[in-house]
């Protein structure tokens, strides 16, 4: 039995690795090392096991009227029992749930990732197997900057103050489920060309900084 550490990554594009392009899409991903879940492995070293699970356009648990495969709730009970064991579980979704035509405040966002803090905990067992459930890692994207793309503002209308508050909506749910927080606007923008998505670096630094906050995680003794 492997004595490595196994992280799931469950996120959107920007756990996927969009590359962001001025004319909004179609685009490509960035390669593993410069994503930042790996980056975030290359920090942690050979101890531990990163699994990508990013799709674009996913929301925390509200239903796409254009793709069905985009509800994150829908799927996130599938993908724990798929990888378990699991020993930490990173989630940061939110910023598709700003879209105008979702018409969700931020609190209810936060609700949104809770219903998924939620799924993660009682996934104990998984399918047949007496695996616990993983702890928990809420990562709030960060805040969205000005977007050239006209379709985009119409898409992302009104998100740029929702996700300026999503941070603290977060951090307080954190806190009221006893699961751990990092805010990735405390360490990077959004400063990809279409204000949206990462840069290389933005990558960069994201993955050094929660490889940081994994380690603390994981370093934690039970009382």
């Amino acid at each position: 039995m492997s004595d490595k550490k196994s992280i799931l990554c469950y996120g959107d594009s920007l756990t996927w690795g969009w590359i962001p392009v001025a004319e909004g899409a179609p685009t490509y991903r960035y390669p593993l090392e410069q994503r930042w879940a790996g980056v975030m492995a290359s920090h942690l070293g050979d101890g531990f096991h990163i699994i990508e699970e990013g799709l674009s356009a996913r929301t925390t648990s509200l239903d796409d009227p254009n793709d069905p495969r985009l509800n994150g709730s829908h799927y996130l009970p599938a993908a724990l029992a798929s990888h378990l064991p699991l020993d930490l579980v990173i989630v940061m979704l939110g910023t598709n749930d700003t879209k105008s035509f979702f018409r969700r405040t931020p609190y209810e966002i936060a609700n949104g990732m809770a219903k998924l803090v939620g799924q993660i905990a009682t996934s104990a067992g998984g399918v047949g197997t007496p695996y616990p459930a993983p702890k928990t890692l809420i990562v709030a994207p960060p805040p969205l900057t000005p977007m050239p793309h006209p379709f985009f503002q119409g898409m992302f209308g009104g998100g740029h103050e929702k996700t300026a508050e999503l941070g603290e909506q977060y951090r307080h749910m954190a806190d009221f489920m006893k699961v751990d927080f990092l805010n990735a606007g405390d360490f990077i923008t959004t400063d990809g060309v279409d204000g949206i998505h990462f840069t290389a670096q933005n990558n960069a630094d994201l993955g050094k900084a929660i490889a940081g906050k994994v380690q603390e995680i994981l370093q934690q003794v039970p009382a």
